[in-house]
């Protein structure tokens, strides 16, 4: 079957306005990889995974993962300072 001009345009418009509709949906590479980052390291120390059995959530055990999690961003840095001031300096 021959198609016409105005058909083939037709079908290449329709199938260039669903890859647009596609690619607007999804963020592009660096934009996308750095807010997946700021936001999987957010939630990492906002402590969103400690939800326990049944969807109900601890408040003691959330506050002892933020407060764990706090001390050793804090301990890294430390030693990340103390590295750097000591060998390279």
């Amino acid at each position: 079957m021959v198609q016409s001009p105005q058909e083939r345009d037709e079908k290449q418009r329709r199938e260039a306005l669903a890859s647009l509709r596609e690619l607007s949906e999804r963020d592009t590479f660096a934009t996308s990889t750095l807010a997946r980052t700021a936001r999987r390291a957010a939630d990492h120390f906002a402590a969103r995974d400690a939800v326990g059995q049944g969807g109900e959530t601890d408040r003691i055990e959330l506050w002892g993962r933020r407060i764990g999690r706090g001390l050793s961003l804090a301990a890294f840095l430390g030693l990340a300072i103390y590295l750097y001031v000591t060998h390279f300096r």
